[in-house]
């Protein structure tokens, strides 16, 4: 192990809804948030900003002014981007807590996003079925008239 890799602190994590993935890079830092390059307060749609404030705000934004978290995010819809976005930075905190900083803060934390919104820590299983034959949809049939 190098010198270089002992100092960086980072933590990749990721989280997912539907088709959508984004993954977390969270590092000691000045506490910035980016995704896919461009600030937090930047990201589109807005009226979805407010759900991607909501880890920092569960938590307190405290516990983000020491950390920089980078985000890349893929596939999927607008809406289901954003909670990707919001899973994996919630995820990254804990996961960094979990390696740099204590046990009890992370339970902590955890516990605050287990009892705010469970789809914070835990992704969503549920995905499209696929479309069979004899109808237009995966559970409807075409009509039948004689």
């Amino acid at each position: 192990m190098s010198e270089t890799e002992t100092k960086q602190q980072l933590v990749q994590t990721f989280g997912r809804k539907k088709t959508a993935v984004a993954v977390a890079s969270c590092k000691k830092g000045k506490g910035f948030i980016r995704v896919n390059g461009v600030p937090l307060k930047l990201v589109e749609p807005q009226a979805l900003r407010y759900k991607l404030y909501e880890p920092l705000l569960v938590v307190g934004q405290e516990k983000f002014n020491e950390l920089s978290i980078r985000v890349k995010v893929r596939g999927g819809g607008k809406i289901a981007q954003v909670y990707a976005i919001r899973q994996a930075i919630a995820k990254g905190l804990v996961a960094y807590h979990q390696k740099y900083v204590d046990e009890s803060s992370k339970v902590e934390i955890k516990e605050k996003y287990l009892n705010y919104d469970r789809s914070l820590l835990v992704a969503d299983p549920r995905r499209r079925e696929p479309k069979k034959f004899g109808g237009p949809g995966a559970r409807a049939r075409f009509t039948k008239s004689y």
